[in-house]
C-alpha cells in the first residue's frame, strides 16, 4: 500500500511538471509570433479598388453619424429633420456626391452591388411598408460582417436618425438590394 501512495505522489509531480516543461519548451516560439488581439485579418482589402478613398468613406459616415438622433419628417432633406432619402441625398451632398431625392431614384444611381460585396458607404434599400412600389426605404451601410453576412446601417427611420441591422425582422424581410455611388 505505501509502494502505491509513493508511485501516486510520483505520479501526480510528474503530471503537475509537464506543463510547466512544455510552456518551457515553446518559450522560443511565443518571441516569433503575436498574439492576435482583434480580427482585421477577416476584413481583407480585396473588395476595395487600389483607388478608393477611405478618407471620403470616413467623411461620409462622419457626416451621417452627426445628425443621429435627427427627427424622422416626411418630405424634409435636412439639416434638423430627415425622411431615408432625404437623409442619403443631404450626406453625400456634403461630399460632393449628388444623389436623386426619392428612394426610389436612388435606387437607380451608381453600380448594383451584390450583398456579399457589400462595403461601408453603399446605399442599402427596403421595400417600404406602404410604399406603391419595390423601393420605399434607403440607408448607408455603416459596416459588414463577413462571417455572417450581416450589416449594420445608419438611415432615417420612423424614429428618427439611427443604426439598425439588416438582421432585424423587419428589415430582412425587404431587403431589396444595393448600389454603391462613390469609387
Amino acid at each position: 500500500m505505501n509502494k502505491l501512495k509513493i508511485f501516486a505522489i510520483a505520479l501526480m509531480t510528474f503530471a503537475a511538471g509537464i506543463p510547466a516543461s512544455a510552456d518551457n519548451d515553446n518559450n522560443d516560439k511565443e518571441e516569433q509570433y503575436e498574439e492576435i488581439d482583434n480580427f482585421d485579418f477577416l476584413y481583407d482589402n480585396e473588395a476595395y479598388d487600389e483607388d478608393y478613398q477611405f478618407s471620403q468613406i470616413d467623411d461620409v459616415l462622419s457626416e451621417a453619424f452627426s445628425h443621429l438622433g435627427a427627427r424622422y419628417r416626411m418630405g424634409h432633406s435636412g439639416p434638423n429633420s430627415f425622411d431615408c432619402s432625404g437623409f442619403t441625398s443631404y450626406v453625400f451632398k456634403n461630399m460632393g456626391i449628388d444623389l436623386n431625392r426619392t428612394s426610389r431614384s436612388q435606387y437607380t444611381q451608381g453600380e448594383a452591388v451584390d450583398k456579399d460585396k457589400l462595403r461601408t458607404g453603399d446605399l442599402v434599400f427596403f421595400t417600404g411598408s406602404n410604399s406603391r412600389g419595390p423601393i420605399g426605404h434607403v440607408g448607408i451601410v455603416v459596416d459588414v460582417d463577413p462571417i455572417s453576412g450581416s450589416f449594420n446601417f445608419i438611415h432615417a427611420s420612423i424614429k428618427g436618425v439611427k443604426v439598425s441591422n439588416s438582421n432585424e425582422r423587419y428589415y430582412s424581410r425587404r431587403y431589396v438590394g444595393a448600389r454603391r455611388v462613390m469609387e
